[in-house]
C-alpha cells in the first residue's frame, strides 16, 4: 500500500520490508499550458527537466562519478542506474527513472539525494512555476508496488533547480525524505556545489 508523502515527512523503506533490495525512484512532471508570445511567435520550447542522483559519503560529494544523471547513466559500484534521459516531460507515469540498489550499496555511502534541474533554464527563460503535476515516488523492483509518493504543490516559480528528495540510510535502515526544496541554481554543476 503506497503513503503520500508531505513535504519534509520521513518513510522507513526497510523497517518492515526487511527483503527490499532495489527500488525505482520514479519522476514525473508535466507542462503547464502556455502561450505564445504575439498571435504568429513562435512556440514555446519544450522544458526538459533532468533527474540525478547524488550519492554522498557523511553527507558530502567526495567524487564526480558519484553522480549519476543522463551524461553518466550508472554509477561505478552498478548500484545506481539512470534508465535515460526525457526530453520533454510527455507522456503518462515516470518521466525518469533511477534504479537504487540498497541491500549493495557500499557502506561508505550513506546518502542519496535525487534532484531534477530545468536544462538550458535561463537560456530558454524557464522555471519550476511552468511545471505541473511533479512528484517523486518509490517502487519496489521486485514486485513493482508503489511503497509511497510525494507530489510537490507549493509554487516554485522563478525555481530552475529542486530537491525532490533524498534516500538515506540510518541505524541500518534506509529511508525516504520528501524534501521538495526549489532553487535558483543555473544548472547541475551550481546545484552540486551544495554538497562539496
Amino acid at each position: 500500500m503506497s503513503v503520500s508523502l508531505q513535504k519534509g515527512q520521513k518513510i522507513s523503506l526497510t523497517k518492515d520490508n526487511a527483503g527490499l533490495a532495489r527500488v525505482i525512484v520514479g519522476l514525473g512532471w508535466d507542462e503547464a499550458p502556455r502561450k505564445r508570445k504575439g498571435l504568429f511567435g513562435p512556440k514555446p520550447e519544450p522544458i526538459d527537466c533532468d533527474a540525478s542522483a547524488i550519492m554522498l559519503q557523511d553527507g558530502k560529494l567526495k567524487y564526480k562519478n558519484d553522480v549519476v544523471y543522463f551524461g553518466n547513466l550508472k554509477h561505478d559500484s552498478n548500484t545506481v542506474i539512470h534508465t535515460g534521459d526525457n526530453l520533454t516531460g510527455a507522456g503518462e507515469g515516470d518521466d525518469e527513472q533511477i534504479i537504487v540498489d540498497l541491500q549493495k550499496m557500499p557502506n561508505n555511502y550513506d546518502r542519496i539525494v535525487i534532484v531534477v534541474n530545468i536544462y538550458q533554464a535561463f537560456q530558454r527563460q524557464q522555471h519550476f512555476g511552468m511545471i505541473k503535476n511533479a512528484f517523486i515516488r518509490i517502487v519496489d523492483e521486485k514486485n513493482k508496488n508503489e511503497m509511497c509518493k510525494y507530489s510537490l504543490t507549493d509554487d516554485y516559480s522563478n525555481m530552475t533547480a529542486m530537491i525532490f528528495g533524498e534516500l538515506y540510510r540510518h541505524n541500518g535502515e534506509w529511508k525516504f525524505n520528501a524534501i521538495g526544496q526549489g532553487t535558483s541554481d543555473p544548472g547541475l554543476g551550481e546545484l552540486l556545489q551544495r554538497y562539496v
